[in-house]
């Protein structure tokens, strides 16, 4: 059994001795692979098809961990208990996430940590944390193929109010100190370097505001190199 690199970087996230809820997760590798190292003490493996939920059963009995897993047909976080510490949520665009938190306001009423690998749209699922009562405590990046994935860790508690530029580059991602940060800025620069490029010509608030983001990006992206002088 093989996890990518995303999927591993969410487990170096969970704590030794951990309950774990692993929300979509699919073959359910990910839990298998924190039973089997430890890292977690019990895993809830949860999925909204029953295909990928029995699978995953299967895999469990096949690597010898299906007496510290039990599996939870649910749509998103609706039908889960409420008894672990960790919750994973790895593989999703912006807008699944959002919804799954948004229907599970209780999270931010526990001890709860989450940890969050989004696929999609990242800017908004950063912005929607910091406008509903999260804050990002820790974020890193892994690296699969030619692709980036920040994984945060999530708490629940209002922080500071992220700026535009900072939902696309964290205080947390840029303190990380991971040696994927140089190259990752600069694809983001580069991204909204292409969107302000493609809306130059129609001008209006959109332009104006990209336009915005991609100074404070620039900034961002010189104070890392000061500091790395």
């Amino acid at each position: 059994m093989k996890l990518s690199n995303r999927l591993l970087a969410c487990c170096d996230y969970v704590n030794y001795g951990d309950r774990v809820a692993d929300v979509g997760a699919d073959h359910g590798y990910l839990g298998i692979h924190l039973l089997r190292t430890g890292r977690a003490s019990q895993v809830i493996a949860s999925d909204i098809h029953p295909a990928p939920l029995e699978s995953a059963r299967r895999n469990a009995v096949k690597f010898g961990v299906a007496d510290r897993m039990t599996f939870c047909l649910s749509d998103g976080l609706s039908a889960l208990p409420r008894d672990f510490d960790v919750l994973v949520c790895a593989g999703m665009g912006a807008d699944t996430m959002i919804h799954i938190l948004s229907m599970a306001p209780w999270l931010k009423k526990g001890q709860y940590r989450l940890i969050l690998q989004c696929q999609s749209r990242r800017p908004e699922l950063r912005r929607w944390l910091s406008e509903n009562g999260y804050t990002i405590r820790r974020e890193t990046l892994a690296q699969d193929g030619k692709f980036y994935y920040p994984v945060m860790e999530v708490l629940p508690g209002a922080g500071p109010t992220l700026t535009p530029g900072q939902c696309y580059l964290s205080p947390a991602l840029l303190e990380s100190g991971s040696p994927l940060l140089g190259a990752y800025v600069r694809r983001v620069i580069e991204g909204m370097r292409e969107s302000v490029a493609g809306l130059s010509r129609s001008g209006g608030e959109k332009y104006q505001e990209y336009l915005r983001i991609l100074e404070e990006l620039l900034e961002m992206e010189a104070k890392i190199h000061d500091n790395g002088r």
